[in-house]
């Protein structure tokens, strides 16, 4: 096996999901060059990944929003770009529409994809030449990792690696220089997803009372008004500008602790290794949640909303207050 592509479009939660696969399929084929398939908007994920040799990416999203001929044309070029390597084999772990394309206009030996039944779109089965099955009975970057290793022959014998290395900002962000913070990822892409604003206020003010500040990021205007809404209720909280996907991560790679909704960036989070807290109030906690003992929990469930008292043990289970206490302490002797 000499050269892979991996296709896994969107969305950042997803591709982080999928990031596990690189190390794998390096330990299995020693040698073989990944090359990642994504929309732009994503893109930089599987950059972060020096396991990858090529990101190919196209404004898929955006192109289906705005129609606009400067995104056909890169459409049209990422195509090209796409083709200028034949694969050993084409991995389409996302089963849409758009993943099968991407998979069908490769130059490759064999296209692997699921089964019809486990495919997001029917149609999308043209595509393939061998198939694969979605595990039911795992969380998704196991479901993912089993769904490969069995289609290749290999064994999975190690914890998911994620490999993802976060870029060095170029200047050290403002949020950061005042000491040991937390990441309050509050934001998501569906209301039911979301935990009350007073919740967020009294883990926050928790927080504040061991020495840790809260910052809130935001990506829309209003996710920005319920941020300020929620930094209200916190002494010294800080809104955050609005970031790109970029400068987030690096604020996460920075924090001492995470506490997010089930959300792209809260994944991001737990593969960063960062103390992590994800919150589930609509989702299953079983498919998507995080568990790492002493590193990462998730609490809550599909319909049932954590306390906050949970929330607070779950945040004390994965960081203790002494390490940002000692932090504080070298950050003002600086």
């Amino acid at each position: 096996m000499n050269r892979v592509l991996i296709i896994k479009v969107t969305s950042l939660g997803d591709i982080v999901h999928a990031q596990p696969l690189v190390a794998d399929l390096h330990r299995a084929f020693p040698g073989v060059e990944i090359d990642w398939a994504a929309d732009a908007a994503f893109s930089e994920v599987p950059r972060w990944n020096p396991g990858i040799d090529r990101v190919l990416c196209a404004p898929l999203r955006r192109f289906k929003q705005q129609r606009s001929m400067a995104d056909f044309k890169a459409i049209a070029a990422s195509i090209g770009e796409l083709r200028r390597f034949k694969y050993d084999a084409v991995i389409d772990v996302h089963g849409v529409y758009k993943s099968a394309i991407i998979a069908f206009c490769a130059r490759a030996r064999v296209r692997y994809g699921y089964r019809s039944i486990d495919l997001g779109e029917k149609g999308a089965a043209f595509a393939y030449s061998r198939r694969f099955a979605r595990p039911s009975a795992l969380n998704v970057w196991d479901g993912l990792r089993k769904s490969v290793s069995d289609a290749f022959g290999y064994e999975i014998d190690t914890a998911p690696e994620f490999g993802l290395k976060i870029p060095t900002p170029a200047t050290i962000p403002e949020a950061t220089r005042q000491g040991p913070f937390a990441v309050l990822l509050h934001a998501t892409s569906a209301d039911v997803k979301k935990w009350p604003i007073e919740s967020w206020q009294q883990v926050g003010r928790e927080l504040v009372s061991q020495g840790i500040r809260a910052v809130l990021p935001w990506g829309s205007e209003q996710e920005h008004a319920e941020a300020r809404a929620i930094a209200a209720g916190i002494p010294d909280a800080t809104v955050m500008p609005r970031l790109s996907v970029r400068e987030l991560a690096q604020h996460i790679d920075l924090a001492t602790l995470v506490v997010g909704t089930d959300t792209g960036f809260t994944h991001l989070a737990s593969a960063l290794r960062k103390p992590t807290v994800m919150i589930f109030t609509a989702t299953s906690r079983e498919h998507f949640g995080v568990n790492v003992p002493g590193r990462a929990v998730s609490v809550g469930d599909e319909g049932v909303v954590p306390s906050v008292r949970e929330v607070t043990e779950a945040i004390h289970a994965v960081w203790q207050p002494s390490i940002a206490s000692g932090a504080s302490k070298i950050v003002a002797r600086a």
